[in-house]
């Protein structure tokens, strides 16, 4: 059954064996949860696996293209033998918008997903009798473990479930949100609204952020963890998705004002961006990749995005997103253009193509910067009746482009979001950003999909969940029209 996988696989992660070495063992040999998360070093162990299944998650195929690729920031490369261009396999029905519950592209994004989330809970459930951690120590561990299960809950709920203000009480169909482990038994939990879904969220959040101190509970690069800083700006961008603008405009300011972070300089950003292994300095969090004795990691971002001479990934920019950016802004440096031979209508010929810079060698996820929390504070005022407000916000990360400073309100809502493209693309966002204003979707350049252009609302918005799950679970609704 699908819960006893959710044990199982706990197992796999808490254990300090591969899962290969794991499997191999005697069941007299093997670590328990009981075992493992009896003291603090068994306790952190568990938390980095956390962050490792995690980090895999959302730099996986899917997810870390869906937005962006939904949207029309994304398009296809040819394929180097042929010249051929196909939606690849593992989105191809996603990015159609005809994916099926039976055959979900997203089956392991959804699996996985709670998969970490149990996993959060068992820690959170052992935490308190810890008996060689002080409670300081107990905080911290506790304030990663609610975070990590509130971030991997708006993730599911940004796929599965229709944007907050999709009716006008948030009383459609949220997810399941788990807040105790499946380890005792069998539980069969209904889905949420979306108005209760977020209001957990919240309260996750702000419980985390009563029990940070100043250090990290793990030891490396602190963007790699989640902190006071980072949780904060997880905290706004929620806020900014539930329609909460003065909430919105508080919580990125405070980030803005009191994290000590600073935006990239304008001489700086192009050269930040193209750092084989260091994210920008105004990182508030990236998904680092583990490196081997070597220093050499097994995958990363670039996988679905970088370039290397004659060996390149499926997504490229395309131009519609390529056409946004003047010509002096230095974003439109932050893009490597190629010409690849490419199959048109029979004929193979030389096709230009943009490939962007954010995500070439060994670079992670980028979850959080500093520049969207101007962005989000921006947007907060304007909704808040403060068009001044925001006005010189939008100013401050054009400046730091090169881009001509605004000096009109009359439009500002469709620059803020124009802005948003430009600025935060390939940071997964793009798509979330338009259903949640209710705009539909237009991709024009390197479209290969029967559904290039869909209206707002639709059902098709949101993903299926998949029919394993629905199958198990007698009271996990599916999602209208699949």
């Amino acid at each position: 059954m699908k819960y006893l996988k959710y044990i199982t696989i706990a197992f796999l992660i808490f254990s300090v064996q591969s899962c290969s070495d794991f499997l191999e063992q005697e069941p007299g040999l093997r670590t328990s949860i009981d075992e493992l998360l009896q003291n603090k070093q068994g306790v952190l162990r568990a938390l980095n696996g956390i962050y490792n299944e995690l980090e895999a998650n959302v730099r996986g195929e899917r997810f870390a293209v869906y937005a962006d690729l939904q949207g029309g920031n994304i398009k296809f490369s040819p394929i180097s033998s042929t010249g051929q261009i196909t939606a690849p396999l593992n989105i191809r029905e996603v990015y159609s918008f005809e994916d099926l519950a039976e055959t979900s592209n997203f089956n392991l994004f959804y699996g996985e997903s709670y998969d970490i989330i149990n996993q959060a809970n068992l820690i959170l459930e052992y935490i308190p009798s810890l008996p060689d951690a002080t409670e300081t120590e107990k905080n911290k561990i506790k304030a990663e473990a609610l975070t990590i299960r509130a971030y991997t809950h708006f993730l599911l709920a940004l796929v599965y479930s229709q944007n907050y203000s999709y009716t006008t009480d948030a009383s459609h169909p949220g997810i399941v949100y788990n807040t105790e482990s499946i380890k005792s038994g069998v539980k069969y939990p209904a889905r949420k609204t979306a108005a209760e879904t977020y209001a957990l969220i919240i309260d996750d959040l702000k419980t985390a952020l009563e029990n940070y101190s100043d250090t990290s509970s793990l030891a490396g690069p602190s963007y790699s963890f989640f902190n006071k800083n980072n949780t904060k700006a997880l905290l706004a961008r929620v806020y900014l998705y539930k329609r909460d603008w003065v909430n919105a405009y508080e919580t990125a300011n405070d980030v803005i004002t009191n994290s000590g972070f600073t935006l990239v300089s304008s001489s700086d950003l192009a050269a930040q961006w193209s750092d084989p292994d260091l994210p920008l300095s105004e990182t508030l969090m990236e998904f680092s990749i583990s490196k081997d004795s070597e220093g050499t990691v097994s995958s990363s971002m670039s996988s679905n995005f970088g370039y290397n001479g004659s060996t390149y990934a499926r997504y490229t920019a395309s131009n519609d997103l390529i056409d946004l950016y003047e010509n002096n802004d230095i974003r439109k440096q932050l893009f490597v253009t190629t010409p690849l031979s490419t199959l048109v209508n029979g004929v193979r010929r030389d096709m230009s193509y943009n490939f962007t810079k954010k995500y070439q060698d060994n670079a992670g996820y980028v979850a959080f910067r500093l520049s969207e929390m101007y962005l989000i504070r921006a947007e907060a005022a304007f909704e808040n009746n403060r068009s001044d407000l925001a006005l010189a916000d939008i100013n401050i990360i054009r400046a730091r482009a090169n881009a001509s400073l605004l000096t009109s309100t009359a439009n500002l809502k469709e620059d803020i979001l124009l802005e948003r493209r430009k600025e935060l693309c390939f940071e997964g966002q793009f798509f979330f950003d338009l259903t949640r204003n209710h705009m539909g979707i237009t991709r024009n350049d390197g479209c290969v999909s029967n559904n290039c252009s869909i209206t707002y609302p639709s059902l098709k918005f949101v993903l299926p969940i998949p029919l394993y799950n629905t199958n198990l679970n007698e009271n996990l609704q599916q999602n209208e029209s699949y």
